[in-house]
């Protein structure tokens, strides 16, 4: 009994050190919040990898500081190393929304397979203490490297990418998505190059609820080529709809870019605001609004009728399942709308995620707030050239009542929300 007791101690006081010393687990649930989301591509620069970045809602400062560290993975206490940039003129630009940001690291210390944080310091390089002389004087950065920092898995494709889509003007466009006939560039490092586009067909195609047998729908293994071009090195590109991979120049690396009609990721046609009926509907009722006279009006009165035919409850309804979609498109758009992939799927019927864990090529989504619909769903990664960063749904049985009692709540007028 005695020699039981002490085996207990000794476990526990092993059990709360190692505890203390135990790595925080992140919660990257920010980057799915609305307008919270920081964009980046990169770029590679002769022995360098650039960053572009943009951080929203952030009021920078020449001589601040950003942390570029790196990690051997998600659970990992401290970093590899940590790497002080001071921001200059000329690699920072201010705006009232935001701030954008262009940082460069040696490749050698960025091997394929690590991830890489990039954290904005809280106050000047100066007031840290720095030197004009010296290296600066780090204030401590947040205790788990999340508070308003990007977390970036560094791959091959990315460190041999020579270059970057920007708008018309020349500025970063950080996102893999267009409008029809907006025009934009590839920018590469150094001299420009010929670029060469392949065109495929779109999907139209939304994922199947979290309870469903995948093996139900069968997608084809390839996509059929539909058209090809090369333009000119140094000429803007204005492309029609569908789903494309370009490169720039002899490289080896193509990109996929998807190409949208009207103002995507906004939605502007009746079509557009039909289609993400589908998890809340039933075909035949999908089929009598796009066949209404007005469709408008009728999606109006869809809403309208869910309510009860109070229109402030409407209008509520109405902008927040929508405003899910936009942005929905905004964060996961890759291989087709954002709103069609198994993210979007979640994210458009539960609501943002309250908690996000990661791990080595998986994302759990947690809801906790509503004991109702408490669950973790997992997301394993399931990138291609098409979609770098798409990750697939684990679908299983147990989701089908919380599927059917989400849905029914938004049926009877009440918003799904997630507590935050």
């Amino acid at each position: 009994m005695k020699s039981t007791c002490l085996f207990l101690v000794l476990l526990l006081t092993l059990c709360g050190r190692y505890g203390a010393d135990a790595a925080p687990r992140r919660d990257f649930a920010e980057q799915y919040r609305a307008g919270r989301q920081i964009l980046v591509d990169t770029r590679r620069e002769g022995d360098s990898l650039r960053f572009f970045l943009r951080f929203p809602g952030r009021a920078f400062q020449p001589g601040q500081l950003l942390y570029v560290a790196s990690w051997t993975n998600y659970a990992a206490k401290r970093p590899n190393w940590q790497l002080p940039v001071r921001l200059r003129p000329g690699h920072f630009r201010q705006q009232t929304d935001g701030a954008w940001v262009d940082i460069a690291v040696l490749s050698s210390r960025l091997p394929a397979g690590q991830l890489i944080s990039i954290q904005p310091s809280t106050i000047l390089a100066s007031a840290a203490g720095t030197k004009s002389d010296g290296p600066p004087l780090l204030p401590p950065p947040s205790s788990d490297y999340t508070d308003g920092a990007l977390w970036l898995q560094i791959t091959t494709a990315r460190l041999q990418q020579p270059y970057i889509l920007t708008d018309s003007l020349g500025q970063p466009l950080l996102r893999r998505f267009v409008r029809a006939n907006e025009v934009f560039g590839v920018a590469s490092y150094g001299t420009d190059q010929p670029v060469q586009v392949r065109r495929y067909p779109l999907s139209s195609q939304p994922s199947l609820p979290p309870m469903s047998n995948p093996a139900a729908r069968t997608q084809p293994r390839t996509l059929g080529l539909l058209d090809s071009a090369t333009y000119e090195a140094g000429q803007l590109l204005r492309l029609t709809s569908g789903l494309y991979l370009l490169r720039a120049g002899s490289t080896a690396v193509w990109s996929g870019l998807l190409v949208e009609e009207n103002q995507f990721p906004e939605l502007t046609s009746a079509d557009e605001l039909i289609a993400p009926l589908t998890f809340l509907t039933t075909s035949a009722e999908r089929k009598k609004l796009f066949e209404a006279p007005d469709p408008k009006k009728a999606v109006d009165k869809f809403w309208l009728d869910l309510a009860g035919g109070n229109q402030p409850i409407a209008r509520n309804l109405i902008r927040t399942y929508y405003d899910r979609v936009m942005e929905a498109n905004r964060l996961f758009s890759a291989h087709k709308a954002g709103w069609l992939t198994d993210r979007g799927l979640i994210y458009l019927v539960m609501g943002p995620p309250e908690s996000v864990y990661r791990a080595a090529g998986e994302e759990q989504w947690v809801y906790r707030s509503d004991p109702d619909r408490a669950a973790t769903y997992t997301f394993r990664a399931k990138p291609s050239t098409f979609a770098p960063e798409h990750y697939e749904l684990v679908r299983r049985p147990e989701y089908e009542r919380l599927w059917y009692a989400a849905v029914e709540q938004w049926r009877k007028g009440i918003t799904v929300r997630t507590g935050r």
